[in-house]
């Protein structure tokens, strides 16, 4: 059978049948990869790792490794709009004070198809990977997953 996504009018993308039985362990962006810091990181700084990372994400973790918020460049984009502080004093609070702190994660055991179900039904571009502890493992980004799909 023919892996393949299905694209409808207005962009919206939709799951055909598909039989990788790949899971996002062969995808997953490790933590190496990843911009993770820790809460009391600065937003500057979170900003600048963010970029050498070349990743709209930034994880924030505990001293245990454990994922407890996301903050990515579209929280900036909303943050900047909503706020009435002037940028330069927002870039000097603790990245905690703006990073989300409730946020859809996965195993690393879960299908690429299913991931890329949930990134859809979510609206978003990346998953965090926790283990059974909650510590981050990695990230899945819809980029990758998507050319895994296409590709094979």
């Amino acid at each position: 059978m023919r892996h393949g996504l299905n694209w409808r009018s207005g962009g919206e993308m939709t799951m055909s049948t598909l039989t990788t039985n790949r899971t996002i362990r062969d995808i997953l962006l490790s933590p190496t990869d990843i911009p993770a810091m820790s809460a009391r990181t600065l937003v500057k700084e979170a900003l600048e790792l963010m970029s050498a990372k070349r990743l709209g994400l930034a994880c924030v973790i505990d001293d245990d490794g454990k994922l407890i918020g996301l903050f990515t460049d579209g929280d900036l984009r909303r943050l900047l709009l909503k706020s009435q502080k002037p940028i330069s004093a927002l870039f000097a609070d603790d990245i905690i004070t703006h990073a989300r702190t409730e946020f859809t994660s996965v195993d690393r055991n879960m299908d690429i198809e299913e991931a890329l179900k949930l990134l859809q039904d979510r609206e978003i571009f990346d998953l965090p990977v926790l283990d059974e502890n909650g510590r981050l493992e990695g990230v899945i980004h819809l980029h990758p997953a998507l050319k895994e799909l296409l590709v094979k």
